[in-house]
């Protein structure tokens, strides 16, 4: 699925960050490999928010380097298969987003689901996991920071949220994002535009809650990130904001290992 030329599922940005944060970056990219056809989708709408979370892997680049932390980035299109999906769920591979119909995601058989899980999802998550693993070897206990953008509005409906915290049982991140963030002025939404309770979604449970890691998912809209200087003052709110809550130790301590949500049978394949 990937000529010798192209690009690895995933790129880490500096591994060996010393910070107690790890951040990670689900739909950095749309790429599409050579062999997809574009999936059938025109160039023009890979590069609306279908293709990938518009901004936020700069955001997360140069929050990685100002924090001195590690960052696992995507390399392939949400298209092609969604890192931030339960590979079983419905819309872990779309034949339709936002009314954008994607032709090379119809009628794929089971082995052609597999071969797109084994040769992108798994790598990307399988790296991910290997960068927890080697920071808990160190006795770190790593602060997941899970970094995502939503387009600022969808089926006319208008977003009003500069930016939102997901998240599900473990609430440690969360709240001390929110607080921070609102001080500064900023409208920070809790759980919206999306649920971090959502049993389909994968990060913050498959890395963060099954293993007791104090863990969210950071949302920024995207009309305020789809700049350079944009996603520079955004890393700039992000840093000082952790900065604070660095301080706080109870941030990097592994707690009770929580179980995944229960997947209902309706949102299966």
């Amino acid at each position: 699925m990937l000529g010798l030329d192209e690009p690895a599922p995933f790129t880490i940005v500096n591994p060996s960050g010393r910070s107690p944060f790890l951040l990670t970056c689900d739909h950095a990219s749309n790429f599409i490999p050579r062999a997809f056809e574009c999936l059938g989708v025109e160039e023009a709408e890979l590069s609306r928010h279908i293709g990938y979370d518009i901004g936020i892997a700069e955001v997360t680049r140069d929050l990685a380097e100002r924090l001195d932390a590690p960052a696992v980035l995507s390399h392939f299109s949400r298209l092609v298969v969604d890192p931030n999906r339960r590979p079983e769920a419905r819309s872990s591979i779309l034949e339709v987003s936002d009314h954008t119909p994607v032709p090379g995601n119809r009628n794929l058989t089971p082995a052609e689901r597999e071969a797109r899980l084994t040769t992108f999802f798994q790598p990307y998550h399988n790296a991910i996991a290997r960068m927890i693993a080697s920071r808990r070897a160190m006795g770190i206990a790593p602060a997941l920071l899970m970094m995502h953008s939503f387009t600022p509005s969808l089926d006319g409906v208008r977003r009003p949220w500069d930016v939102s915290m997901l998240s599900d049982r473990d609430r440690r991140l969360a709240d001390g994002l929110i607080e921070g963030l609102a001080g500064k002025g900023l409208k920070v939404g809790d759980n919206v535009p999306y649920s971090g309770t959502s049993a389909v979604d994968y990060g913050l449970h498959a890395h963060g809650e099954t293993a007791g890691l104090a863990c969210t998912v950071v949302e920024i809209r995207q009309d305020l990130i789809d700049t350079h200087h944009g996603a520079e003052a955004w890393m700039e709110t992000l840093f000082s904001v952790l900065c604070n809550l660095a301080q706080d130790a109870t941030l990097f301590e592994a707690r009770e290992e929580l179980p995944w949500p229960d997947l209902s049978e309706a949102l299966l394949v």
